[in-house]
């Protein structure tokens, strides 16, 4: 994860990412730079503008609760004026739901390789 806040902070700075200025931060920081995770950093956000993600990663809904009833018990009304974004948000998101009940053992390799590349 470091290295990905390292990326923020440049972001937020207003300086250049690139390797150079990614290895100072995180050296700066006391952190053990792996030059090879901080190409594949710089690679992975070459066409990435990190402003918009972060908008619209802040935008989505976590949980995609249902909102609460307006306060009088009125649940009717509370969900007749539904938000249409929360709607559209609930859409991108993919279905998760297991249609058979075996685990067949891919839960841990699909998230190996982020881990690996981030720490």
């Amino acid at each position: 994860m470091e290295y990905v806040y390292a990326a923020l902070i440049l972001n937020e700075t207003g300086e250049e990412l690139n390797e150079d200025n990614i290895t100072g931060v995180l050296e700066a920081a006391g952190v053990d730079v792996q030059e090879s995770r901080v190409k594949a950093l710089v690679a992975a956000l070459e066409d990435v503008d990190i402003d918009e993600a972060v908008a619209e990663a802040a935008a989505v809904p976590a949980g995609g609760a249902a909102a609460a009833p307006a306060e009088g018990g009125d649940e009717e009304a509370a969900d007749e004026g539904g938000d249409e974004e929360t709607e559209e948000a609930e859409e991108d998101l993919p279905d998760t739901q297991d249609d058979d009940d075996e685990d067949d053992g891919d839960d841990e390799a699909s998230g190996e390789g982020l881990g690996e590349l981030f720490g």
